[in-house]
């Protein structure tokens, strides 16, 4: 491994870097440069073996490209390890940003009356009464706001993730932390599980066969479902802890809140049992492309080339804020908005650059996003492989995002 934890940045850049169709059209050409010399600045920091970054306006792609390599160019390959450069259409792990995919179905189903937000989990898993968990609503998972931010009980046997019955008996056992609704504390390792089940007892179906045959078949997706079939494992690109590892109160923090450091939990989330089982939290395979397609459906409202999604007023509901700005450890303890299931963009401090309160979505771990910014008239994915411990150039990323902002104004 590389003794900083970086990546070995190329001299051309251009040699690693892949562009797709493009339409500037409704767009400054400079202005599409001067966002992607960020993205290419970000990377120059070593902590991303590859970046994707893909944005549409008005539903045109203006932007669509790649840096580095999705093979082969991880702090801990060796120096004559062979790399494969990235490319637009390359498929990786996007962890949290599921959880905006997994909203969208919920409030989809939410809306034919599969069952209400404000209905009790217990009204669909009888068991999930236990510690006062009777209290708890489904608005109340969506929200993160449940009381069980935390995983309690047993420790599950992952093999058996796939088992709803074993699934529900583990919820069922779960002591919550508080009362329900009393306060928001991201719920990271939780709220698939909770969500799964939930979804699965109400429909009898997996939410990955609902989102594929409701939304992704019916419009062409290739990839964005939870996990993928095993047959298409050799095709996902693996995620890599760079950086130098964590201190070790941080890091105490961290497997309390996700189960490990990104030095622990990484080398598990590329393994075969987590990339082909259903975690709706978390296991979305997708392209850069694929989550600003998606988040296209949310920009227009709930609806992309004639499939309706959702009404309107249905995804207005969704994106209206629920809990004002504070510090939230799912956008590393900056301030953060929050609707129902969706991260809201922010005047100052982001997570989908400043200036953009309209913007709405979800971020994945750890520089991962997708989102739609209606004022702009943008749906956009970004997805980077790396996974830093310690960055002290994360400034950049944050420089990406702002830039992207600032050079596409509100229309």
């Amino acid at each position: 491994m590389t003794p900083d934890g970086r990546i070995r940045v190329p001299a051309d850049l251009d040699a690693v870097t892949a562009i797709g169709a493009e339409d500037h059209s409704d767009i400054d050409s400079a202005a599409v440069e001067r966002i992607w010399q960020a993205a290419r600045h970000w990377y120059q920091a070593g902590m991303q073996p590859a970046i994707q970054l893909c944005i549409r306006r008005h539903g045109r792609v203006v932007l669509n490209r790649a840096i580095g390599h999705g093979w082969g160019n991880a702090p801990t390959d060796a120096p004559d390890a062979e790399k494969i450069p990235v490319t637009t259409d390359t498929p990786f792990c996007v962890y949290s940003a599921a959880k905006g995919v997994t909203a969208t179905v919920v409030h989809m189903l939410a809306e034919r009356g599969v069952f209400a937000l404000d209905d009790r989990v217990c009204d669909y898993i009888p068991t999930f009464t236990s510690h006062g968990k009777h209290r708890i609503t489904i608005r109340h998972v969506l929200t993160h706001s449940a009381g069980l931010p935390f995983p309690s009980g047993p420790r599950p046997d992952v093999k058996r993730a796939d088992d709803h019955e074993y699934a529900q008996q583990m919820l069922s056992e779960m002591r919550p932390l508080y009362r329900p609704g009393l306060v928001h504390i991201y719920h990271a390792l939780t709220w698939g599980p909770l969500m799964r089940e939930i979804v699965y007892a109400a429909t009898g179906k997996d939410i990955r066969e609902i989102l594929a045959t409701e939304i992704l078949e019916p419009l062409d997706f290739r990839w964005t479902n939870f996990g993928v079939d095993a047959s298409d494992l050799p095709l996902v690109a693996p995620s890599h802890a760079t950086g130098r590892p964590l201190p070790p109160l941080i890091a105490r923090v961290f497997r309390k809140a996700i189960g490990g450091t990104v030095h622990e939990v990484i080398p598990y989330t590329n393994g075969r049992l987590y990339l082909t089982t259903v975690i709706p939290s978390s296991n979305t395979v997708s392209t850069a492309n694929e989550m600003s397609r998606f988040a296209e459906i949310w920009r227009r409202g709930g609806e992309l080339d004639g499939v309706r999604v959702i009404r309107p007023e249905t995804l207005a509901g969704a994106v209206r804020e629920s809990r004002r700005l504070r510090p939230d450890f799912a956008v590393g303890l900056m301030p953060a908005r929050w609707g129902t299931g969706f991260v809201l963009g922010t005047d100052r401090f982001g997570p989908f650059g400043r200036n953009a309160p309209d913007a709405y979505g979800h971020l994945g771990l750890v520089n991962i996003a997708i989102w739609a910014d209606p004022q702009r008239a943008v749906s956009a994915g970004l997805i980077s492989s790396g996974k830093p411990g310690r960055d002290p150039e994360a400034r950049r990323h944050t420089a990406l995002m702002d830039t992207i902002a600032a050079e596409i104004p509100p229309v």
